[in-house]
């Protein structure tokens, strides 16, 4: 029986799921979940992310993570996590700039944490011996500052749905039509927020616990989580769930189990969950700031001067990551740290 066999025969038995419930079955469903058997990343897969777009972002998240350690103090061990590593790519690239600071990777204690076996394995062909794994924040060793980098997380946590109409606040839930097929339905939800008549209201209570959890081992460890996704900056509606495969969106019901399926990150609500637990939070950037005020336009340039025959495709690349209308703009950069700490990237301008 596959996955959307399974769903429909649950939600007979019990009733429609919220949007959050279907949306985590279908991404980690141990036997037919998107993550848990088919992650398909990169131009050839289903979606790509900054780190397949070029060598840079990696990079310049490496020398993010090396300044942030010289102001900490040089801390030694300092765990060097990545939630949600994808293939590997973010922190080979992170690890190769590094090498400027040999003391960094010598006293950086480094952790991925993957709940994906496929991921792992891949993970593992990249990076080989020098990182340990652990499938949740909980599993990594606390007792020594964190610096934590997660690039596009944050969309993968599962979020609820609600619905403004004529009646008051319902909730989106997943049942079945008369056909059987899954659909989307209502459901009274009692909610008392002012909005527009068919505004959509999104809630992640996965997102929030991440920033929760984030905030406190922070405020008690010390350290900076960089978070780096797409999604809003300031709070407000809308319907952001969306299915992705092969490069292409498709309807969220169409094949469960079988596209990577997302959500806009909620950062004022994860920075307000981390905020809570005593730990600091900087303004949030757009990625293309960010980038830019890291170097990436002489990082770019360097590598042109280096690679002539290669000049137009790092100009291509350069512009996909920093320009607004390609993922400068739509992605968005936020920063958990520990008191009297200011991270790299976040000066405030004089």
């Amino acid at each position: 029986m596959n996955l959307r066999d399974r769903l429909a025969a649950q939600i007979r038995a019990g009733g429609p799921m919220t949007v959050a419930q279907y949306m985590a079955a279908c991404l980690y469903d141990p036997r037919d979940g998107y993550y848990a058997t088919r992650p398909a990343l990169g131009a050839r897969g289903d979606f790509i992310t900054a780190p397949l777009v070029s060598q840079m972002f990696g990079e310049l998240i490496g020398l993010w993570a090396v300044e942030a350690w010289e102001r900490l103090g040089r801390p030694n061990p300092v765990r060097l996590v990545e939630m949600g590593p994808g293939d590997g790519s973010l922190m080979s690239d992170l690890l190769r700039a590094a090498r400027l600071a040999p003391a960094f990777l010598v006293a950086a204690d480094i952790w991925l944490v993957e709940v994906s076996e496929p991921l792992r394995m891949r993970q593992r062909q990249v990076l080989g011996d020098q990182v340990s794994w652990a499938r949740s924040l909980e599993d990594v060793p606390g007792e020594a500052p964190l610096l934590l980098i997660a690039n596009e997380l944050l969309d993968c946590l599962a979020a609820r749905q609600f619905v403004r109409t004529e009646r008051g606040w319902a909730e989106r839930m997943v049942g079945l039509d008369e056909a059987g097929e899954l659909a989307f339905g209502l459901t009274s939800a009692p909610l008392n927020r002012d909005a527009p008549l068919g505004a959509i209201l999104e809630h992640s209570p996965g997102q929030e616990a991440l920033g929760s959890a984030l905030g406190e081992r922070i405020a008690r460890d010390g350290g900076a989580a960089l978070l780096i996704d797409y999604g809003r900056a300031v709070p407000g509606f809308g319907d952001t769930l969306q299915a992705l495969r092969a490069h292409r969106k498709e309807s969220p019901l169409a094949a469960p189990g079988e596209a990577d399926l997302t959500v806009h990150a909620d950062f004022p609500a994860v920075l307000a969950a981390a905020h809570a637990q005593d730990a600091q939070t900087a303004h949030i950037l757009t990625q293309g700031e960010l980038l830019v005020r890291l170097g990436i336009g002489s990082r770019a340039e360097a590598l042109a001067q280096a690679r002539p025959d290669r000049a137009e495709e790092i100009e291509r690349q350069l512009e996909r990551l920093v320009s607004p209308d390609q993922m400068g703009e739509l992605f968005k950069v936020a920063c958990i740290h520990s008191q009297g700490f200011t991270p790299p990237g976040f000066e405030v301008p004089a």
